[in-house]
């Protein structure tokens, strides 16, 4: 067979030497008859590579979309592949046409170098049996495949678009096999490596001349889409690490992982990002333990958990460590009655609803007590079933913004505030310890940690109000503040660094939330905090209207009053930040009136929170009765 293809290729490398005379040009010449004579198989590769990055926007929105499920990725791009007409192994055909003419021109090069022209001696050199001088070839091959994996790095609309590590495969591969070639085959073969190495680059640019792939490819989608999928596969979930060493908790969460999708027949599931977020389902959950036999899987990105210790106590509790990038895939495999979160966005962005169950009960529940349209982003509920509102005006908020967007309507289940129940609760405790009673006033200023807070736009105006007046002033900022902005922290406590800690005290420690239950008046911009001091304490607040907190543009189009701002005007007074040294007499005004503010916020409160110390109850209640519903469906439809 391969003298067969050595007649051929001496038929072309023949008459390459009588028109050059030398045998080095020759088989130059011969690499660009053969480079050409292949061109219309380049330029079907060409076309074959287009197609596949034209689809890579596509690809990149599946691996986000099923993300970690390399089954369903797999099963939808060979879809994508045939709809493209995209043939992954085409690519290869050059490269097994190089390799058939390489073996062809060992008898090629035999019968020349055998033939005593002079000048022929080196031509059949094997620098792996002959050493010397013949060792240049290996290095010049190496040499032109480096060259060759730069320029495609740059020119080819396929490689050039593949990831770094691919990049450096293809490259790789290309670099070994070169060098290879130069240390076991004659000089002469070799030098037609290096020859067709270095044509390459110029047949990949005439290619992008006949074929251009600018008119063929969308390459902002294709930098969305990567964009993406980068922000996905950048996740971390706490675990930082060097790329060498290996993830301490992957064996731990390959196992939780396993472990969760052995069980069957699960009914409620409590997904958590993190040990802080507990609080919000402790009480529904011990409801559960208390009033049924469910058993409740709780998920958490968090490997310190606290849910960990609390299931140690309570058999019916499985706890289960999944990182957030495998939360991804375990999210859109779930197999569940009733799932409950605290997550916006659902379906959004990175958590998916379940491709597995599309009769899944997902329900949201809130963390903070305050306005939908206001403080939420667009969207942000529109992929649940339930929504556990806190008040009236969530239920009435959600209504709006479901027919402002065209959304489906949602069961807006009137709950409460469980965490506020608790906070009532611990604030009746600490009075009866007498922790809230002292000598003179305490002041709490504690702001958002947006930009135009009060510590960066009036603080030392108001301050400066407050200061003599036998008051202890507590500055307790939002401890995203001081990651973000430690420099203005720092700053601004060395500005009343000679001020008495009796009178101006710095919060630095924020593992403790006493001081907002202790104090007798909150002074704040647009932070959530006022809610649970005021509804907790039934003490006033003193709001600095500042540059207001919006999280959808569309607030103020949907004709709809906005709790938060109706409440700052109801549990306290609002100072634009232009007078901020007046601040000091208003809150001498409320200190003198703390009975009539008191009657006023527990009448907002008793208007605006459901089920007040009832919460967990309710919430509870309805879980319970939901996943008796789905059992009783699926019973009926099996019998």
């Amino acid at each position: 067979m391969f003298s067969a293809i050595a007649s051929v290729l001496q038929l072309i490398m023949q008459p390459c030497y009588d028109l050059t005379g030398n045998w080095w040009v020759a088989i130059l010449l011969f690499t660009v008859i053969v480079k050409a004579v292949l061109m219309p198989m380049a330029v079907w590769v060409q076309w074959n590579s287009i197609k596949m990055v034209q689809i890579m926007p596509a690809i990149n929105r599946l691996k986000v979309k099923y993300f970690g499920d390399r089954e369903a990725i797999g099963e939808k791009q060979n879809e994508l592949n045939k709809q493209a007409g995209y043939h992954p192994l085409l690519s290869l055909i050059p490269l097994a046409i190089q390799i058939v003419i390489l073996f062809g021109l060992v008898d090629v090069v035999h019968s020349i170098t055998d033939s005593g022209t002079p000048g022929t001696e080196f031509l059949g050199l094997v620098p792996i049996e002959d050493g010397g001088l013949s060792w240049v070839m290996p290095v010049l091959a190496g040499l032109s495949a480096v060259l060759l994996g730069w320029a495609q790095n740059r020119i080819n609309p396929l490689q050039r678009e593949q990831s770094r590590a691919e990049k450096n495969m293809t490259n790789g591969l290309s670099i070994g096999l070169s060098l290879v070639l130069g240390v076991f085959v004659a000089a002469g073969m070799a030098f037609y490596w290096v020859c067709s190495n270095l044509t390459a680059i110029a047949v990949q640019a005439l290619c992008n001349v006949i074929v251009k792939p600018k008119k063929y490819i969308d390459y902002e989608d294709l930098a969305a889409s990567r964009a993406e999928l980068d922000e996905l596969e950048s996740l971390e979930g706490g675990r930082k690490k060097k790329w060498w060493q290996r993830d301490p908790l992957a064996k731990r969460e390959k196992a939780d992982y396993k472990r969760f999708f052995n069980v069957v027949g699960k009914h409620i599931v409590f997904y958590s990002e993190g040990s802080g977020f507990y609080k919000y389902f402790k009480g529904m959950i011990a409801y559960l333990m208390d009033h049924s036999d469910t058993v409740v899987h709780y998920i958490t990105n968090d490997p310190n958990d606290q849910i960990f210790a609390i299931a140690e106590e309570q058999p019916r509790i499985f706890p289960y460590y999944i990182g957030e990038k495998r939360a991804i895939t375990l999210m859109m495999k779930m197999d569940a009655d009733v799932v409950v979160t605290t997550l916006g966005d659902l379906d959004n962005f990175y958590i998916k609803r379940s491709y597995v169950r599309d009769d899944i009960e997902y329900i949201y529940t809130f963390h903070h007590m305050t306005s939908l349209p206001l403080t939420s982003t667009k969207g942000e509920y529109e992929h649940y079933d339930t929504l556990f509102c806190v008040g009236p005006h969530q239920v009435a908020e959600g209504a709006v913004m479901e027919e402002f967007y065209h959304t489906k309507p949602k069961r807006h289940v009137a709950v409460g505030y469980d965490l506020l129940d608790e906070e009532i609760a611990n604030y009746v405790r600490l009075v009866e310890e007498g922790k809230t009673a002292h000598d003179k006033p305490v002041i709490l200023i504690a702001p958002s940690w947006q930009e135009d807070n009060i510590l960066d736009s009036c603080f030392d105006d108001m301050v400066a109000g407050m200061l003599g007046r036998g008051w202890h002033v507590i500055v307790r900022p939002h401890p995203e503040y001081t990651k973000r902005y430690r420099p203005r922290w720092e700053a601004l406590q060395a500005r009343y660094a000679d001020v008495p800690e009796d009178e101006l005290r710095f919060e630095r420690d924020f593992s403790s939330n006493e001081t907002i239950f202790t104090s007798d008046i909150l002074i704040t911009d647009w932070s959530t905090v006022f809610c649970e001091f005021a509804f907790s304490t039934l003490k006033p607040c003193i709001f600095m209207d500042t540059k207001m907190k919006v999280g959808n543009p569309d607030w103020d189009k949907m004709g709809v009053e906005i709790a938060d701002i109706a409440w700052r005007n109801r549990v306290g007074v609002s100072v634009d930040p232009a007078k901020a040294s007046t601040v000091g007499d208003v809150a001498a005004e409320m200190i003198a009136t703390q009975d009539e503010w008191r009657d006023a916020i527990e009448q907002v409160r008793s208007e605006s929170i459901f089920n007040l110390g009832h919460g967990a109850e309710v919430a509870g209640e309805y879980l319970l009765s939901a996943i008796l519903e789905k059992q009783a469906a699926r019973n009926s439809a099996q019998g």
